[in-house]
């Protein structure tokens, strides 16, 4: 399906209203691959035992909530909070060799140096699961992104689809390892649900609380620093919050999600029949100007995202040590490559210099990468 083929819900009141009618709009289709796999990439994940029964993001009832509150514990303001100095060293650290490289005359790609190493780590440490070495780890993440969320034909489906299985394979066998322990996947063991399940609710767990707060971080770095005001704010934290909060309303790497009806029903005035897939925007039509809320780009109620805290912890922390340590940074290389999926969106890269090393040229334009469905 391509993204005219949803009915699309823009209005935040509405996105709000279908997301609060969970007897009337079901997530069940949320992770339901948007081109329908065909026979052979079906094959290959079919050889590694690969399922995705509904657990978390497309469960719903008592089940749902069950789960939710196991993982959530992992999660909790506390345990985010106390992970905030380790997400400082490691940001402070990690911009302090990118500004040795800028020093040096090198252009630089702070989404590999600053964005892609942080998040799976610190995932790692909250949940106490395995994490796998970060180039894979990136591999399988943005393929199964694609593979899910994209338009792929069918030999692409393959390559994607011998990712996806590489990856499920070494996540059951994590999750296996973890039978007895206290991670993340072994409480859920503990808690009664069984190999698939957890493999199903670790398959994009994994995804998410990485693979999205890095493509948060890339668009946060990519927007301030083509605004020379902003990067010079963000040296102060409140204003690097603020920053965060602003790109977070107005392009968030999450920016639709799907729903879909359980029987007729009406949404902001407009009668669908049940089964119609719906389109939820959740980034890019909410105004903050004093950046002091992002709306819905977490979501909303009973499957608002479990993560919302510590990707905006995240994000800010890394925005507000690069602007610390890279005051000369300067946007260059020209507009990106970007990741355009029905529910994802982000540059692909960062590339910066020190002011003075490109001949002075700044690349202030803002660029692609607006919010809405892109396809």
């Amino acid at each position: 399906m391509s993204g005219d083929d949803y009915h699309r819900v823009r209005e935040p009141r509405a996105v709000r209203d279908v997301l609060e009618r969970t007897g009337e709009f079901e997530p069940t289709n949320a992770l339901t691959a948007v081109v329908p796999l065909g026979p052979e990439a079906l094959r290959v994940l079919a050889r590694v035992g690969f399922s995705l029964p509904p657990v978390l993001a497309s469960a719903t009832g008592e089940a749902h909530l069950r789960v939710r509150r196991l993982v959530a514990g992992f999660f909790s303001p506390g345990k985010v909070s106390a992970v905030a100095p380790a997400v400082r060293a490691l940001a402070a650290e990690r911009a302090a060799a990118v500004r040795e490289r800028l020093t040096a005359g090198e252009q630089v790609d702070l989404a590999a140096e600053l964005a892609a190493p942080i998040p799976p780590t610190i995932m790692a440490e909250l949940t106490g699961t395995d994490c796998p070495d970060l180039d894979t780890l990136k591999r399988w993440s943005q393929d199964s992104l694609e593979l899910f969320w994209g338009w792929p034909g069918e030999a692409r489906q393959v390559e994607l689809a011998r990712s996806a299985a590489e990856f499920y394979a070494w996540l059951r066998s994590s999750v296996r390892a973890s039978r007895g322990g206290d991670s993340l996947f072994g409480v859920l063991h503990a808690g009664g649900l069984g190999e698939r399940e957890i493999c199903s609710l670790g398959y994009f767990l994994v995804i998410a609380g990485q693979e999205t707060t890095a493509l948060l971080i890339n668009t946060v770095l990519y927007r301030s620093l083509r605004d020379r005001d902003a990067w010079a704010a963000c040296r102060e934290m409140d204003a690097a919050r603020a920053q965060v909060r602003a790109v977070i309303a107005t392009e968030s790497s999450v920016h639709t999600w799907r729903r879909r009806a359980v029987t007729d029903a009406v949404v902001d005035g407009v009668a669908l029949p049940a089964g119609a897939e719906i389109l939820l925007e959740l980034s890019g039509h909410h105004a903050v100007p004093d950046g002091s809320g992002y709306g819905l780009a977490f979501g909303h109620g009973v499957h608002r995202c479990l993560g919302a805290r510590l990707a905006e912890l995240e994000a800010g922390i890394v925005l507000h040590e690069a602007a610390r340590a890279l005051p000369d940074a300067i946007g260059s290389g020209g507009t990106p490559p970007w990741l355009r999926l029905l529910s994802f969106q982000a540059p692909l890269a960062v590339e910066a210099r020190a002011q003075g090393h490109d001949g002075g040229r700044e690349h202030a334009g803002a660029g692609a990468g607006t919010a809405g469905v892109c396809a």
